[in-house]
């Protein structure tokens, strides 16, 4: 969400000061389901793609294996409006003088089935609906005045609002994905104490909310998405990060509930995971910018359903590569995106985030941008021109999106899509002189790919930096199969293919035989040398961690930096037994044009051909040598 016209970013001292308005208290939430009647449109449209959705490398498909691209918009408003100061009574402290009262806008001025027959006007087939943790734990009844054009809803607490909402959405024909914007209902994103997923409370009560809302829609299958958590980014002392295993570690969290959602609540949901927003101080010559989607070349998240993860980022024309998107105080002489001409726009933009849906690499996902916008009553030529330059990109670049805002009241938010002034009367992108009309139009009516799109070979990292990465589902129902050690196992479906020689680094694949692993949840622990066969020493001098005769590896542990184990599974048919050693621990060992990407970034690491499996591992303990693994046995596949 963009703050505009303000500041994103203070100084140090005024980002302190507003640090002292806190959002009202919270209650426990109460796991009853949705309640009242689903509020939807005369005439529900037909839905005309199969939930549940996946992913096949870049693209987003259907239950059906056909493309479903989100052409999305944000249905603001559930997630609080209020700026932190004054009384949250009175509108002029609410974000553009709107009150939203902790539901999504405009339901105080126009019915459902109006606001939902006008979102079809606009082509859009999906919302990202925002939600605060304080709106699941609030059980004071909104006001009237909230939803004075839907007097069904009066009496309802802001999270049965939202269910009426998502229920009018889905039975329409929509899809939604829930959005966890804030940890408190204040108006999002600069220092506000929403920065982070647990600015305003625990790690462990964050998972556990989503682990809440994701149970409360989990019979409606026209919910579709769980989106992490918005805009991460520093605070007024901290920075997040991307894998350094502390409490501000991004990374590890949003694997943390991802992996939560999926296995205690909804395995249907696609997980969205947005890259950090922002870290530093917006000042010239100290270190800030926006990492957004870059770290996941290096480190990427692989799920329990590894079809299931979204990465997402936003782009707004005021903010820029290293530019917080502040006009005085906190403002830096970088460049702002719309500062940028259209080539070095599209560059940007690959290398920030898009570049993730690159074929083949250990990171390869959809990109969801999920936030970019602009006002119906911006005057300035780069403003325009940047907003005429992203949509041509999402346009050939056929991408995913999501514009900001979807709703607004009229004299208000000129940023939205469609505005309501008191008595209901709609103004905006569908009504004549909107200067976004003909940029919205050619973005909604672009050539896209539709329909089928091919099953493609999946690659996957596996980190043990700092604890376990068990990604089978099958190997977890056995439980701790190395006590006390860290653990690496493939995602269901896939096997190990490749290791680092000294970080704890891992890469699995499909590709080639698909599922090779047999029925049944056998498994076999191998942490000797019992299974490698008299006259077969494939790595002289090293100990072989090999499996039986008909298994393969899926996963590894470590302790320390020592090898401590190999997971192996038996093949649901014959394998080859024809071999090879794959030394990698003076050099990279992988073969010319290896898929998967550098899954082992900074180390040594080999990795089997895509027509092998990997059958043991080798390492050393001699004093001086690194125990980490050395060589792969590699053998024909058939």
């Amino acid at each position: 969400m963009a703050t505009r016209r303000l500041g994103k970013y203070l100084t140090l001292a005024t980002a302190a000061l507003l640090l002292l308005a806190t959002a009202p208290g919270a209650v426990a939430a109460t796991a009853e389901p949705p309640g009242g009647p689903a509020v939807a449109a005369d005439a529900p449209a037909a839905r005309t793609w199969q939930p549940p959705l996946s992913t096949r490398g870049r693209y987003i498909v259907d239950a059906a294996g056909n493309r479903f691209r989100l052409k999305s918009a944000n249905w603001d408003g559930a997630q609080g409006s209020w700026t932190g100061s004054g009384s949250t009574a009175d509108p002029a402290n609410h974000h553009a003088g709107q009150n939203s009262y902790g539901v999504p806008l405009g339901l105080d001025r126009v019915p459902l089935a109006q606001l939902l027959g006008d979102f079809h006007r606009l082509g859009i087939n999906s919302i990202r609906l925002p939600f605060s943790n304080e709106m699941i734990h609030a059980t004071a009844p909104v006001p009237d005045a909230a939803v004075t054009a839907n007097p069904q809803l009066r009496g309802r607490t802001p999270l049965q609002v939202y269910d009426a909402v998502v229920a009018a959405l889905t039975g329409d024909g929509f899809a939604v994905i829930l959005n966890n914007h804030t940890n408190t209902s204040r108006w999002c994103c600069g220092i506000d104490g929403n920065e982070r997923w647990n600015s305003a409370q625990s790690t462990q009560q964050w998972a556990d909310d989503w682990v809440f809302m994701a149970r409360r829609y989990a019979g409606d299958p026209g919910v579709v998405g769980a989106d992490l958590y918005n805009e991460v980014r520093r605070d007024v002392l901290d920075d997040p990060n991307w894998g350094q295993g502390d409490a501000h570690d991004w990374y590890a969290a949003a694997q943390l509930a991802a992996d939560r959602i999926l296995t205690e609540a909804d395995p249907d949901l696609l997980i969205v995971i947005e890259g950090i927003n922002w870290t530093g101080l917006p000042v010239d010559g100290l270190p800030h910018g926006r990492p957004t989607l870059t770290p996941v070349r290096t480190l990427s998240h692989t799920l329990v359903a590894a079809h299931k993860l979204v990465y997402s980022a936003h782009f707004y024309g005021y903010t820029g590569p290293s530019h917080s998107g502040a006009t005085g105080i906190g403002e830096t002489h970088d460049a702002r995106y719309q500062d940028l001409t259209r080539d070095q726009l599209f560059q940007t933009l690959d290398d920030q985030a898009l570049f993730v849906e690159q074929g083949n690499q250990h990171f390869t996902a959809p990109v969801w941008v999920s936030e970019f916008g602009i006002g119906a009553g911006e005057t300035g030529t780069a403003a325009r021109t940047w907003f005429g330059n992203i949509t041509d990109y999402f346009a050939d670049r056929d991408a995913d999106f999501a514009y900001w805002p979807l709703v607004g009241w009229e004299g208000h938010d000129d940023w939205s899509l469609l505005r309501y002034d008191t008595a209901g009367n709609r103004y905006g992108i569908l009504d004549g002189s909107d200067w976004r009309a003909p940029a919205w139009d050619r973005l909604m009516s672009a050539a896209t790919r539709t329909g089928p799109v091919a099953t493609v070979a999946g690659w996957h990292m596996l980190t043990t930096d700092h604890g376990d990465q068990v990604e089978s589902l099958r190997v977890r129902a056995g439980g701790d199969w190395d006590p006390g050690a860290s653990k690496a196992a493939c995602p269901d479906g896939e096997r190990l293919i490749g290791l680092g020689h000294t970080g704890g680094r891992g890469l699995c694949t499909d590709v080639t035989a698909g599922d090779l692993r047999a029925a049944g949840g056998g498994q076999t622990v191998v942490t000797d040398e019992r299974n490698v066969p008299s006259g077969g020493d494939w790595a002289s001098g090293y100990t072989k961690l090999q499996c039986p005769q008909g298994s393969y590896l899926i996963g590894y542990s470590r302790r320390g930096g020592r090898t401590s184990a190999a997971l192996c599974v038996p093949a649901r048919a014959a394998l080859g037994g024809t071999g090879r050693t794959v030394w990698f621990d003076r050099s990279d060992n992988r073969p010319a044009g290896a898929s998967g990407g550098d899954f082992a970034y900074g180390d040594y690491k080999g990795q089997c051909a895509d027509g092998e499996y990997a059958a043991g591992i080798a390492f050393t303990t001699r004093l001086g040598a690194n125990p980490g693994p050395a060589a792969l046995l590699c053998r024909a596949l058939s």
